[in-house]
C-alpha cells in the first residue's frame, strides 16, 4: 500500500467532475469510515449513485472499487485508535448475527493468506529454520500469542530456540546481543505496528542474522530488514486484531518444518510420550471413564 492516495485525492480535485469531487471531499475528511463502506453506502452518504462511486475509483486508476477500498483499508490500518475501531467496527457489524460476520471474515482472511503468500519465502524460511544455530521468536503485544504458540512447538523439535521476553525494551536486546551469522530470528506483527519490534530487526539484521518476518503485507516497517517476508491477511473485529489467517501460516510453517525432519521428530516424540506417560501429564481416557 503506498500513503499517497490522500494526496492523490488532493491533487486530483480540480480536474475532477462534481460528483467526483464530492466523493473525494468526502473520503479525505472521513477515510477513517469510507474505507469499510461499500460503494453503494459510501454514495448514499456523499449523494451520488452508486456507479458514479465506481466510476470515481476507476477515474483514479483503480480496476474497481473493491480495489480503492483496499488501499483505504491499507492506508489505516496502523493509523486507528482503539476508539476509531470501535466505531468502525459498530458501523460494519451493526445488528448482524456477530458470529457468522467474524467468522466468515475470518474464513475470507485466511483464502487471501493462502493465494498471496510466497511459495518460494515459505520454502527458503523452512530451509532456514531447520540450518538455523540458534533460532530467536519474537512478537510483542498481541503478537506475544503467536510467537509463544510457535515456540511451544519449535522447542519440541529443536535444541536451541528462545522465545524473547519482550516485556522490557532493554532487555530485549540483552536476550539478542549474541545474535549473529548462522541464526534466525522469527519476527512476528501485524498492525498497529510495533516499534519495538521493527527496532529490534534492525538491529538483527545489522548482526547478519537471518529475519524470518510475518507480518501483512510487503510495505510492512519489517521489510525491509527480512530476508524472508511471510504475508497474512490480518483485520479488526473491533479492539481486536484478527490474528486467524497469521496462526494459520504458522501451523503451516511448523507442520513443513517437522516434516522436513520427520526422522528426528519421530525420534523426539517417541521420547517425550514415555516422559509424559511417566510423570502423568495427560489424562488417560481408562483413568477418566473409571470416573
Amino acid at each position: 500500500m503506498k500513503n499517497n492516495l490522500l494526496s492523490k485525492l488532493e491533487n486530483n480535485t480540480v480536474k475532477l467532475s462534481k460528483g467526483h469531487k464530492k466523493i473525494s471531499a468526502y473520503i479525505l475528511q472521513n477515510y477513517d469510515k469510507a474505507a469499510f463502506m461499500t460503494a453503494a453506502t459510501l454514495g448514499k452518504n456523499v449523494g451520488v449513485s452508486e456507479s458514479t462511486v465506481v466510476r470515481f475509483a476507476c477515474e483514479l486508476g483503480f480496476k474497481g472499487y473493491p480495489e480503492l477500498q483496499k488501499e483505504l483499508q491499507q492506508m489505516i490500518k496502523s493509523k486507528l485508535t482503539a476508539v476509531q475501531r470501535m466505531e468502525v467496527s459498530e458501523n460494519l457489524i451493526g445488528d448482524n448475527d456477530v458470529i457468522r460476520s467474524v467468522l466468515t471474515k475470518d474464513i475470507e482472511l485466511i483464502r487471501e493468506t493462502a493465494e498471496m503468500t510466497s511459495k518460494d519465502d515459505f520454502k527458503n524460511a523452512v530451509n532456514a529454520i531447520n540450518n538455523a544455530k540458534k533460532i530467536y521468536i519474537l512478537g510483542v503485544r498481541s503478537s506475544a500469542a503467536l510467537a509463544s504458540f510457535l515456540s511451544f512447538y519449535l522447542n519440541l523439535v529443536f535444541d536451541g530456540v528462545v522465545l524473547v521476553d519482550t516485556s522490557s525494551a532493554s532487555e530485549l536486546f540483552e536476550q539478542m546481543f549474541r545474535i549473529g551469522e548462522g541464526d534466525v530470528c522469527i519476527a512476528i506483527s501485524f498492525p498497529r505496528y510495533s516499534r519495538q519490534t521493527v527496532n529490534a530487526l534492525n538491529f538483527i539484521h545489522d548482526r547478519n542474522a537471518t529475519v524470518i518476518s510475518i507480518t501483512d503485507t510487503e510495505d510492512s516497517p519489517m521489510a525491509p530488514y527480512s530476508d524472508y517476508l511471510l504475508a497474512a491477511r490480518s483485520n479488526m473485529a473491533s479492539v481486536v486484531d484478527s490474528l486467524v489467517a497469521p496462526l494459520s501460516l504458522i501451523n503451516a510453517l511448523i507442520v513443513s518444518v517437522t516434516l522436513s525432519k520427520k526422522d528426528e521428530v519421530y525420534n523426539n516424540f517417541n521420547k517425550l510420550e514415555n516422559i509424559w506417560d511417566k510423570y502423568q501429564v495427560y489424562e488417560k481416557e481408562e483413568e477418566l471413564t473409571d470416573e
